[in-house]
């Protein structure tokens, strides 16, 4: 296995999921419920839209060498675009409810409306996962950490290592909004995080623009 494909995922994915709308999303689902009743609903979402994502990108490492890091340093490049973006959204208040409708927000109230509506009423391991599944699966479609995924298993043509290093992160992450709770984003600098995670795409486009150059 490509260790090196597995922690570099790892580091990428789990930077760029800490400032992501569906890490608040497992937040105020985890301030609901049982912590590891949402946990197991949130992984299995998470480990579908990996295996997804991987499943894409070794389609795209089927290209020619020079025609992957092409694509590879422009979607690294868009990738740090978007965690900048993604960034500029105050969790804090989207956990709190505070956000207006549409874009990290929207996800985070529609979590919190499944949330209550659930919590009506008793909720046994099924539903909470089951819910906790659906809100996070959508969430997550066509999200950052998604194309990411699927980039990096186009950049390095190790599906497995990609895979294990992307779910664990987004698992990682998801265990520590849930067991942290709101007392997590009064510690987290996301502005920080956010920057660094940018970075680290940025670095990685100028690699696989230096590798396409190169031939």
């Amino acid at each position: 296995m490509n260790l090196t494909a597995a922690f570099v995922t790892f580091g990428v994915i789990f930077l760029a999921e800490l400032p992501d709308k569906t890490m608040v999303a497992s937040l105020v689902l985890g301030s609901r419920f049982r912590p590891l009743y949402v946990w197991a609903g949130v992984a299995a979402a998470f480990a579908v839209q990996v295996t997804l994502a991987v499943a894409a990108g070794s389609a795209i490492s089927l290209l020619p060498g020079r025609a992957v890091d092409i694509v590879a340093a422009l979607l690294f490049a868009l990738g740090a675009v978007l965690v900048l973006r993604e960034g500029r959204e105050d969790p804090d208040d989207e956990a709190e409810g505070g956000a207006a409708e549409g874009g990290p927000a929207g996800d985070v109230a529609a979590a919190e409306a499944v949330a209550e509506a659930d919590n009506a009423g008793k909720s046994g391991f099924l539903r909470v996962a089951a819910t906790s599944f659906v809100v996070v699966f959508v969430a997550e479609l066509g999200d950052l950490t998604q194309f990411s995924t699927a980039n990096l298993a186009a950049r390095y043509s190790a599906p497995v290592a990609v895979w294990i290093g992307a779910v664990l992160a987004l698992w990682t992450v998801a265990a520590l909004a849930i067991a942290g709770g709101r007392s997590l984003l009064r510690v987290l600098s996301v502005r920080l995080i956010t920057r660094v995670a940018a970075t680290a795409f940025a670095v990685l486009a100028v690699i696989s623009l230096i590798d396409a150059i190169r031939g």
